[in-house]
């Protein structure tokens, strides 16, 4: 299979926006690091703008195959090194454009295939946008971090519900998704008025929705797939939709959190307990749709999976008992953990390459 070497650009301006991050993160949680001032305030921006913001709109630019819609991925890659650069509103703009082609592509999409997953996948992407324009004109990141929690998780669940269509599930189920996506947007919404209603509302809709995957998405059933690559994803999105559910109920219970540990633990639980399952799992979907070449199946890859769900248990206890050296290590270790991931992801492409 000869590989696409022409969207390798795209992949590296993602993967080193993932990496300053990383980076970021631990310099945030107190490990002493070089760095540079405008870094660590752009932890957040550069994992949900400039990493998952220039993936997914490639992945979908790559499958339409419309030369326009490759200027949400430049759009994000710039936005993410002016920001580096130069902390100033340029960079917000940037993310902001790039959310807009990236909603237009959906919009496009689902005119073309006017589906529920692809109209779900839309307002994820629709909720990016809002997020950016939020944070574009100075809103606090604690209360528009809703809208960017949205982004992944809604475009996850419309993905899902794709690949789960063999499931033949009920109009009665569907419905049921779609009220909890909407309590999502509610939460989201109200935290720009009452953050303290918008946190729970928000918890209780991703809690809902994780409870929902369990028994209604294809993983569940795959996890005693004879395909080893194919129990693999399963075990990873599985796992990845218990962080959900434990996300969810903690923002149920604690309410609006402002900064400080529980806040820590309530986004990190997201985005590295959901989110980065989600991208461990369909990483063997992704690259090769992106750069056309398989993924070769290695068992150490539930090495890394595991170290990512250890580490962030470690982390979160840290956070909820105030232990710092125990949260600094966990948010080490899952910086490792997905350093073993690309590593690995790397290798595995690597393998498929060869002939």
């Amino acid at each position: 299979m000869r590989v696409q070497k022409r969207f390798l650009p795209f992949v590296a301006f993602s993967l080193l926006a993932l990496l300053a991050a990383l980076w970021a993160g631990l310099v945030r949680l107190g490990w002493a690091l070089p760095a540079f001032p405008s870094l660590v305030p752009a932890h957040g921006p550069l994992m949900v703008c400039g990493f998952l913001g220039t993936l997914i709109p490639l992945e979908r630019a790559v499958a339409i195959r419309r030369k326009w819609m490759f200027a949400a991925p430049v759009l994000t890659g710039l936005g993410w090194v002016t920001l580096l650069v130069s902390p100033n509103p340029i960079g917000a703009s940037l993310f902001t454009l790039g959310s807009l082609v990236a909603l237009a592509i959906l919009l496009y999409l689902f005119k073309r295939e006017p589906k529920l997953h692809v109209g779900i996948m839309a307002v994820g992407t629709f909720a990016w946008v809002v997020g950016n324009i939020l944070w574009m004109t100075g809103m606090p990141i604690f209360q528009m971090v809703f809208w960017w929690m949205t982004f992944p998780i809604l475009t996850i669940a419309g993905e899902r519900l794709e690949l789960s269509r063999i499931l033949r599930l009920s109009s009665v189920k569907v419905f049921v998704l779609e009220l909890f996506s909407a309590l999502i947007l509610i939460g989201s919404g109200l935290a720009i008025l009452n953050l303290e209603i918008g946190t729970r509302l928000a918890g209780a809709g991703f809690l809902t929705l994780g409870v929902w995957f369990l028994p209604n998405d294809i993983a569940t059933r795959n996890l005693r797939h004879p395909t080893a690559l194919t129990r693999y994803i399963a075990v990873c999105l599985f796992t990845g939709f218990l962080w959900l559910i434990v996300g969810g109920g903690m923002m149920l219970v604690t309410g609006a959190q402002y900064a400080g540990l529980y806040y820590d633990a309530m986004l990190h639980i997201i985005f590295v307990g959901f989110v980065m399952s989600m991208i461990f799992g369909h990483a063997p979907i992704i690259f090769p749709a992106i750069i056309h070449v398989r993924i070769i199946y290695q068992p150490v890859f539930y090495m890394h999976l595991g170290l990512l769900h250890t580490s962030l248990i470690i982390r979160v206890i840290g956070d909820l008992a105030s232990l710092q050296t125990l949260r600094q290590w966990g948010g080490m270790l899952n910086g490792v953990a997905i350093l073993l991931f690309l590593l690995m992801t790397g290798y595995a492409i690597w393998k498929g390459a060869q002939p």
